[in-house]
Formats: C-alpha cells, structure tokens, sequence
C-alpha cells in the first residue's frame, strides 16, 4: 500500500499518471476479465449475452466494448425476482461469501438490492481513498458525517476509508440538526461529508437557530454526493462562502460504485477514475460513441474489479461531457461539469431542450432567494406549464417586486422559456437530508 505523506499529491501516483495508451490497455485487459466473469458465474449477463448473440471470445480489441449489451436497472430487478433471495440470478459467488448488503434508493422505482464480498468491500474503501485523498484529506483530518446509516450505502464506504487513511470519523447519525452543529464546534471537526442540500441546511439552522455562523465551526473542507450541485457554480459558491471551506463533489451508485471525483485543483469537472472503471459516453440520440470534449452524452459505466453483483456496460442515465486535462497531473480524463442531470430528467419543455440544473444555478446565484426551491412541470391544456416556488431570505422580504423581475430575466436568459413564480414564506418548502426531490414533471 502506498503510505500516507502529507505533502504527496497523488493516493497511487502509479496508476493516476499513467499514459493514455498504456490506461487503456489496462481498462481492456480489465474489462475482458470482468466480461468473462459475469458470463461464466452470472445467469443474468449469460442470458443478456446470449439473447443478443455476443459471447467473450468476441472481445479481440477495445473497439469491440461496444458488442457487449448494456444492462439496465430493470435487469437487476428482473434478475433479482429469482432465487436464491435477495439476488437471484445477478449473483457470481456462493450467498455465504456475501458480507454486505445495501440497496439502492428506490428513486426511480423497486430498490435494487447489492450484495459485496469482503473483497468487493476493500474494493469499494480503495476507491474512496482516490476520493479522499484526491481532496487533500489526511490523517490530521477529524470527519463528521451527519447521517443514520442505513441500507442505502451512501457514506458507508466514506467511514471506512476514512479509517482506511486513519483519519477520526465521527458519525453523527443519531443526533438532530442542532445538535451535530455543537458536536462539530465541541469536537473540532475539520471535515464534513453530506449531500449539497444538507449542507446548505446545515448553515441556515446555525445562522437561524443557533445564532451561530457556519464559518466559525472549522471546518475546511466539505465532500459531497448525492446531487450534482457541488459542481453547480452558484451552490458551490454558496456552500464555500457559508462555511468559508473549500467544498469538493464526488459521484458514485450503489450498483457502479464510487467512481469519479474533484480533486483540489476544482478545475470544473471531476476525474474518471480510470483505473477502476471504464466510462463511455454515447450520443443522447444515435447511441455513438463520444471522445471529443463538450459535447453532452449518456453515461455507461462498467466496474472492473467488483465480483459478487458485477456492474458492465451499466446504463447509468446520468448525463456528461469530456472536459480538457486538468492541471493536477492526472492523466484520469475529466467530465466538464461533473454529471449534468439523468436523461429522464432532461426533458423537453414547449420545445426547448430542458436541464433542471439550469433553474438552480438560477436560484442560487441570487443572494435575497433561499437555498430552497421546487420546480412543477404540467400540463395545462395542450401547454407544458412551469411553476416555480422560491423563498426570500428574510433580510429582503420587502423586495419581492426587484427579486421576480431579475428572477425571471435570468430564468429567460439560461432556459429561454417563462415561469410562474410563486413566493413561499422562508422555511416553509421542504428540507432533505439525503437526496432532495426538487424537480416534479406531472405531464
């Protein structure tokens, strides 16, 4: 393992400056032995590969990544229908090697269930620690990771690779808003991990409960998940400014894994880590392969090294774009922006092609709104409709009038389409913890 030292740069300075040929040799060499794997031990990818005439003698060259069928969420579910429960046919290894369980979220619809080995779990801390390390986290460094840990897996993998790089976590699960608050100033907590919404809550109930300013707590950096706005300019902004820290995003799911990270150069966009996954981008319509930069495309994503419930050539939904090298020295390609949205969340609205994300970078680049806000497309008559609810922080609760008027300028400006505006009283729209549901299409 290579050592901790304060002044590196790089968690495996090997393989994170590789050269781009010899990083694909490697991904190629990986993802046939993953591909094989899954045929061999797996009733559901020797189905989905036979089904679409495709076996893995027919991997000669990386071009030939793309015979291989994407998988799909509902193929999990459909796999795991079957016994043995839970998993059924999507698990590669006898059930008593299983050590962990998780599942996803039940966003989009039946939780997918995730069994790990207690490999596939040392998998899953190596790939924080790219993460952490990448961040300028160390063995200084005093975590607090304000959540209940539960089935979802969210910052499971963040405590142990924290204990991984002997960092102190504190887990701060059981206690209330307020009360983690004053265990991060009792403690001394330099670190903080939480979704970009918690950490906007975070500040607001400090600076409104407490009489307290999030600033003063010190902590010096943040990483977060969960939600794209850490790469949001303006919730980005907002989270450095209320807590004078530098704020990080990272993304991951519990089928894939913890893929992609900013490192402390933030240079717009967070790092593929390459070495553990292979990330294709594909046309939104015609499905072609993406390498030139700036041009948005839907994720697929394939992990190497995960063996009980393998994910390959996983359709993630998740939308991005290559961005150019970043500065840092890491040869890991760079997605522009970090992931913009999912696909059935960029949606067409009276014509216009429409990212939710446009309306927060909105929102939150107006100082007299709230972190707060929801977003309702519906359908009135044969018209899409958009509503939009927003709170004015207190100190402006007399400039209704000025906030509409350049509130729907720039709205017209970034989206090029009109909104109903609705003023709510401060803290009367909801407040999440983990993932928000801001964002409601009803058409």
């Amino acid at each position: 393992m290579y050592q901790l030292k304060g002044v590196d740069k790089y968690w495996n300075p090997v393989l994170e400056t590789l050269p781009r040929e010899k990083i694909k040799a490697l991904q190629f060499k990986k993802f046939k032995r993953i591909v094989e794997w899954g045929y061999e031990k797996s009733k559901l990818y020797r189905s989905l590969y036979d089904k679409a005439g495709f076996e893995p003698g027919d991997l000669k060259k990386f071009e030939d990544i793309r015979k291989v069928p994407t998988l799909q969420k509902e193929d999990y579910r459909e796999a795991q229908a079957k016994e043995p429960w839970p998993y059924g046919d999507s698990l590669c290894v006898p059930l008593e090697e299983v050590t962990e369980y998780h599942q996803t979220s039940g966003t989009t619809g039946q939780p997918v269930y995730q069994p790990d080995t207690w490999q596939d779990w040392e998998w899953w801390n190596e790939s924080w620690a790219y993460i952490l390390f990448s961040q300028g986290f160390r063995n200084t460094d005093r975590v607090f990771i304000p959540f209940g840990y539960n089935v979802f897996v969210a910052y499971w993998a963040g405590h142990y690779a924290c204990e991984k790089m002997s960092c102190e976590v504190v887990p701060g699960g059981i206690l209330n808003t307020e009360e983690r608050l004053l265990k991060m100033k009792e403690l001394r907590a330099n670190a903080l991990m939480a979704t970009p919404t918690y950490v906007l809550h975070l500040a607001e109930t400090c600076r409104n409960k407490l009489n307290m300013d999030a600033s003063e707590l010190g902590i010096e950096k943040i990483l977060c998940a969960g939600e794209p706005g850490a790469l949001v300019p303006a919730t980005k902004k907002r989270m450095e400014e209320a807590w004078n820290a530098k704020v990080y995003d990272h993304v991951g799911a519990t089928e894939i894994g913890a893929w992609s990270y900013e490192c402390t150069s933030q240079p717009g966009g967070m790092h593929v880590n390459e070495a553990y996954f292979l990330v294709e981008l594909v046309d939104l319509e015609t499905n072609e392969p993406i390498e030139e930069i700036n041009k948005p495309g839907r994720i697929i994503i394939t992990a190497f090294d995960r063996m009980a419930q393998p994910c390959i050539r996983f359709d993630s939904k998740d939308v991005s774009m290559w961005g150019e090298d970043c500065e840092c020295g890491r040869t890991f390609r760079l997605l522009k922006g970090g992931v913009h949205g999912r696909t059935d969340h960029i949606t067409k609205i009276k014509g216009v092609l429409f990212s939710p994300i446009s309306v927060e970078e909105v929102v939150r680049g107006i100082p007299e709104l709230g972190d707060e806000y929801e977003l309702i497309v519906s359908k009135r008559g044969d018209a899409d409709h958009l509503t939009l609810k927003v709170e004015l922080v207190p100190e402006a609760s007399n400039k209704e009038d000025d906030v509409k008027q350049e509130l729907v300028r720039q709205l017209r400006l970034k989206t090029n389409l009109a909104y109903q505006i609705e003023f709510h009283p401060f803290d009367s729209l909801p407040r999440y913890q983990v993932k928000a549901r801001r964002f409601k299409d009803t058409r």
